[in-house]
Protein backbone atom coordinates (compact mmCIF):
# COMPACT_ATOMS: atom_id res chain seq x y z
CA UNK A 1 0.00 0.00 0.00
CA UNK A 2 3.06 2.49 0.74
CA UNK A 3 4.53 1.62 -3.02
CA UNK A 4 1.00 2.47 -4.49
CA UNK A 5 0.87 5.86 -2.34
CA UNK A 6 4.51 6.52 -3.15
CA UNK A 7 3.10 6.19 -7.54
CA UNK A 8 0.32 8.43 -6.75
CA UNK A 9 2.16 11.44 -4.84
CA UNK A 10 2.69 13.21 -7.79
CA UNK A 11 -0.64 13.38 -9.03
CA UNK A 12 -2.07 14.34 -5.42
CA UNK A 13 1.16 17.11 -5.17
CA UNK A 14 -0.14 18.45 -8.33
CA UNK A 15 -3.59 18.61 -7.55
CA UNK A 16 -2.94 20.52 -4.72
CA UNK A 17 -0.75 22.74 -5.77
CA UNK A 18 -3.48 23.89 -8.36
CA UNK A 19 -5.81 23.67 -5.83
CA UNK A 20 -3.31 26.65 -3.72
CA UNK A 21 -2.63 28.42 -6.99
CA UNK A 22 -6.62 28.54 -7.57
CA UNK A 23 -7.55 29.91 -4.26
CA UNK A 24 -5.11 32.65 -4.36
CA UNK A 25 -5.96 33.77 -7.69
CA UNK A 26 -9.69 33.61 -6.57
CA UNK A 27 -8.60 35.85 -3.86
CA UNK A 28 -7.52 38.40 -5.93
CA UNK A 29 -9.79 38.15 -8.53
CA UNK A 30 -12.64 38.74 -5.73
CA UNK A 31 -11.18 41.52 -4.49
CA UNK A 32 -9.36 43.52 -7.60
CA UNK A 33 -11.92 42.09 -10.70
CA UNK A 34 -15.16 43.41 -11.90
CA UNK A 35 -17.32 40.40 -11.71
CA UNK A 36 -19.90 41.83 -14.42
CA UNK A 37 -23.49 40.34 -13.32
CA UNK A 38 -25.19 37.59 -14.62
CA UNK A 39 -28.11 38.32 -17.59
CA UNK A 40 -30.76 35.99 -17.17
CA UNK A 41 -31.92 35.17 -20.87
CA UNK A 42 -33.13 32.63 -22.66
CA UNK A 43 -30.14 31.76 -23.67
CA UNK A 44 -28.00 31.72 -20.79
CA UNK A 45 -30.63 29.39 -18.96
CA UNK A 46 -29.81 26.91 -22.00
CA UNK A 47 -26.28 27.76 -21.74
CA UNK A 48 -26.42 26.65 -18.09
CA UNK A 49 -27.93 23.62 -18.62
CA UNK A 50 -25.41 22.79 -21.22
CA UNK A 51 -22.77 23.18 -18.54
CA UNK A 52 -24.45 20.97 -16.27
CA UNK A 53 -24.57 18.46 -19.43
CA UNK A 54 -20.60 19.12 -20.05
CA UNK A 55 -19.89 18.51 -17.02
CA UNK A 56 -21.76 15.13 -16.45
CA UNK A 57 -19.80 13.80 -20.30
CA UNK A 58 -16.70 14.66 -18.44
CA UNK A 59 -17.35 12.62 -15.04
CA UNK A 60 -18.68 10.14 -17.23
CA UNK A 61 -15.23 9.89 -19.36
CA UNK A 62 -13.11 10.09 -16.31
CA UNK A 63 -15.39 7.38 -14.56
CA UNK A 64 -13.79 5.08 -17.39
CA UNK A 65 -10.18 6.02 -16.57
CA UNK A 66 -11.13 5.60 -12.75
CA UNK A 67 -12.56 2.12 -13.66
CA UNK A 68 -9.19 1.41 -15.52
CA UNK A 69 -7.12 1.77 -12.84
CA UNK A 70 -9.60 -0.35 -10.21
CA UNK A 71 -9.28 -3.33 -12.94
CA UNK A 72 -5.74 -2.21 -13.69
CA UNK A 73 -5.79 -1.86 -17.11
CA UNK A 74 -3.95 0.55 -19.25
CA UNK A 75 -0.52 2.07 -19.51
CA UNK A 76 -2.01 4.62 -16.85
CA UNK A 77 -2.43 2.10 -14.27
CA UNK A 78 0.48 0.47 -15.07
CA UNK A 79 2.09 3.93 -14.53
CA UNK A 80 0.42 5.03 -11.37
CA UNK A 81 0.34 1.95 -9.50
CA UNK A 82 2.83 -0.56 -11.19
CA UNK A 83 2.10 -3.08 -7.69
CA UNK A 84 -1.27 -3.30 -8.12
CA UNK A 85 -2.87 -6.74 -7.95
CA UNK A 86 -6.13 -6.88 -9.66
CA UNK A 87 -8.54 -7.89 -7.27
CA UNK A 88 -11.78 -7.62 -9.18
CA UNK A 89 -12.62 -10.52 -11.27
CA UNK A 90 -15.94 -9.47 -12.74
CA UNK A 91 -16.83 -10.24 -16.38
CA UNK A 92 -19.81 -7.32 -16.23
CA UNK A 93 -17.01 -4.72 -15.52
CA UNK A 94 -14.67 -5.57 -18.39
CA UNK A 95 -17.54 -5.78 -20.21
CA UNK A 96 -18.34 -2.05 -19.24
CA UNK A 97 -14.50 -0.93 -20.02
CA UNK A 98 -14.79 -2.31 -23.79
CA UNK A 99 -18.18 -0.38 -23.95
CA UNK A 100 -16.67 2.87 -22.54
CA UNK A 101 -13.35 2.08 -24.84
CA UNK A 102 -15.31 2.27 -27.77
CA UNK A 103 -17.20 5.15 -27.42
CA UNK A 104 -15.50 7.10 -25.20
CA UNK A 105 -14.35 9.07 -28.49
CA UNK A 106 -18.03 9.89 -29.29
CA UNK A 107 -18.69 11.02 -25.51
CA UNK A 108 -15.56 13.22 -25.75
CA UNK A 109 -16.60 14.53 -29.37
CA UNK A 110 -19.88 15.33 -27.02
CA UNK A 111 -18.79 16.75 -24.44
CA UNK A 112 -16.20 19.44 -26.14
CA UNK A 113 -19.17 20.83 -28.81
CA UNK A 114 -21.51 20.96 -25.27
CA UNK A 115 -18.84 22.67 -23.44
CA UNK A 116 -17.61 25.29 -26.18
CA UNK A 117 -22.13 26.05 -26.54
CA UNK A 118 -22.15 26.29 -23.03
CA UNK A 119 -19.01 29.33 -23.00
CA UNK A 120 -20.58 30.78 -26.28
CA UNK A 121 -24.42 31.04 -25.11
CA UNK A 122 -22.91 32.37 -21.42
CA UNK A 123 -21.02 34.98 -23.63
CA UNK A 124 -17.40 34.12 -23.09
CA UNK A 125 -16.42 37.87 -23.91
CA UNK A 126 -17.92 39.07 -20.76
CA UNK A 127 -15.76 36.83 -18.29
CA UNK A 128 -12.50 36.37 -20.39
CA UNK A 129 -10.42 38.25 -18.50
CA UNK A 130 -10.92 36.28 -15.31
CA UNK A 131 -7.86 33.69 -16.56
CA UNK A 132 -9.89 30.39 -14.97
CA UNK A 133 -11.98 31.10 -18.19
CA UNK A 134 -9.36 31.28 -20.62
CA UNK A 135 -7.55 28.01 -19.06
CA UNK A 136 -10.47 25.73 -19.37
CA UNK A 137 -11.16 26.68 -22.74
CA UNK A 138 -7.72 26.09 -23.92
CA UNK A 139 -7.59 22.99 -21.77
CA UNK A 140 -10.64 21.77 -23.69
CA UNK A 141 -9.56 22.43 -27.04
CA UNK A 142 -6.31 21.11 -26.52
CA UNK A 143 -7.78 17.72 -25.20
CA UNK A 144 -9.84 17.98 -28.18
CA UNK A 145 -7.36 18.64 -31.10
CA UNK A 146 -4.84 16.11 -29.33
CA UNK A 147 -7.95 13.50 -29.23
CA UNK A 148 -8.40 14.42 -32.99
CA UNK A 149 -4.77 13.32 -33.66
CA UNK A 150 -5.01 9.65 -31.97
CA UNK A 151 -8.17 9.12 -34.58
CA UNK A 152 -7.02 10.56 -37.67
CA UNK A 153 -5.83 7.70 -39.79
CA UNK A 154 -2.83 9.82 -41.71
CA UNK A 155 -1.34 10.60 -38.08
CA UNK A 156 2.75 10.04 -38.34
CA UNK A 157 3.84 7.37 -35.45
CA UNK A 158 5.45 10.20 -33.75
CA UNK A 159 2.23 12.42 -33.47
CA UNK A 160 -0.14 9.71 -32.27
CA UNK A 161 2.77 8.72 -29.59
CA UNK A 162 3.07 12.70 -28.70
CA UNK A 163 -1.04 12.97 -28.57
CA UNK A 164 -1.52 10.12 -26.69
CA UNK A 165 1.13 11.51 -23.91
CA UNK A 166 -0.14 14.82 -23.63
CA UNK A 167 -4.22 13.85 -24.41
CA UNK A 168 -4.28 10.83 -21.57
CA UNK A 169 -3.59 12.92 -18.48
CA UNK A 170 -4.82 13.86 -15.24
CA UNK A 171 -3.19 16.88 -15.14
CA UNK A 172 -5.63 18.58 -18.27
CA UNK A 173 -8.90 16.98 -16.36
CA UNK A 174 -7.83 18.19 -12.80
CA UNK A 175 -6.81 21.45 -14.00
CA UNK A 176 -10.09 21.59 -15.64
CA UNK A 177 -11.76 20.46 -12.82
CA UNK A 178 -10.61 23.05 -10.35
CA UNK A 179 -9.95 25.84 -12.52
CA UNK A 180 -14.25 25.37 -13.84
CA UNK A 181 -15.57 24.76 -10.21
CA UNK A 182 -13.36 28.10 -8.97
CA UNK A 183 -14.70 30.21 -12.05
CA UNK A 184 -17.64 29.30 -11.75
CA UNK A 185 -17.93 29.74 -7.59
CA UNK A 186 -16.42 33.25 -8.24
CA UNK A 187 -19.36 34.32 -10.99
CA UNK A 188 -21.87 32.72 -9.28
Amino acid sequence: MLQTFKNIRGILIYTVVVLLISVVYYIYAYTAQTIPEERETFLTDIGEGLGEIGMGLLIFIYCRTLLKLILGQGKLAQRLLPDYIQPIESSGLNRLLIWLNRTHIYFGIAAIAVILLHIVMLDYSRYSHILFFPAVLGLVIWQGVFGLFLTLRFSTTQLRKFSYLVHAQFVTGIAIGIFSWFGHILID
